[in-house]
């Protein structure tokens, strides 16, 4: 059977090496295979030593950053730009939308609460979703809403973390520690009378302690103000009979305010 290369005349067998050449190919096959560890020593040329592996540079501390960069902000507007800038939590890669807060920031009543779902990921707002609507009616049992101008009326939402977890699992420990020194500087900007936190993940926050269903209906401090724990809108749509000990909690709420000046 004659070869493929047989066929080609010599222009086509010139062209098939230009080819291979350009591919890289600079050495034709021989009729006796070379043994390369044959090779003297000197004709190899001088030794070339290695450089020395550059030494790994410590990676930043997320919360170290977080401190410094919170304290750059100098307005709540410059605090929001600061913050979803912070590229040191990896909640943000998978997020649609930075949530930063929402209502009047001069209101006396300031929420705090997980981290966006679903719907505030889409919408860029925090409580909008079934929780947030059941929080909208909640406080305005007590005459508070944050669509109100009066700062007695008032609410201001915000949330520990800005960007939605996976699956709307709980934040980790992690990353709330490189969101507190935003949060702290958040709630410093609004200075409210008091605060209410909402669920185990701002209580861990603000608090050091979990525990919602213990800590909650009893005031404590937070942020060098009142804080009132409340169990989080979602639990009370899971657990409805809860929505007793949480009116018992918004009555609170409400006569602390009077009480204020």
């Amino acid at each position: 059977m004659d070869s493929p290369a047989a066929d080609l005349d010599f222009h086509a067998t010139r062209a098939l090496l230009d080819w291979q050449a350009e591919l890289g190919a600079d050495e034709a096959i021989g009729d006796v295979p070379v043994n390369r560890y044959e090779v003297k020593a000197e004709a190899r040329g001088p030794a070339v030593t290695a450089a020395p592996a550059p030494l790994a540079t410590a990676e930043a501390d997320p919360v170290a950053v977080a401190k410094t960069a919170a304290a750059e902000a100098v307005t709540l507007e410059t605090l929001a730009e600061i913050q979803s800038a912070y590229d040191l939590c990896d909640l943000k890669k998978g997020a649609r939308n930075f949530v930063f807060a929402d209502g009047n920031p001069e209101a006396r009543v300031m929420i705090i609460g997980e981290a966006p779902g679903r719907e505030e990921d889409l919408e860029g707002r925090p409580f909008v979703g079934r929780a947030g609507q059941l929080l909208d009616r909640m406080f305005a049992a007590i005459g508070l809403a944050r669509t109100a101008h009066h700062r007695d009326e008032a609410l201001y939402i915000t949330n520990v973390m800005p960007w939605r977890p996976p699956q709307n699992r709980e934040p980790a420990p992690a990353e709330i520690a490189m969101m507190l020194p935003f949060l702290a500087r958040h709630v410093d900007f609004v200075n409210p009378d008091l605060i209410v936190l909402m669920g185990n993940t701002p209580c861990a926050a603000a608090l050091g302690q979990r525990g919602i269903l213990r800590l909650r209906g009893a005031w404590t401090q937070a942020f060098g103000r009142p804080a009132m724990p409340m169990a989080h809108p979602a639990y009370l749509l899971r657990n409805p009979a809860a929505k007793r000990e949480a009116w018992a909690d918004l009555l609170e709420v409400r006569a602390r305010l009077k009480e204020m000046p």
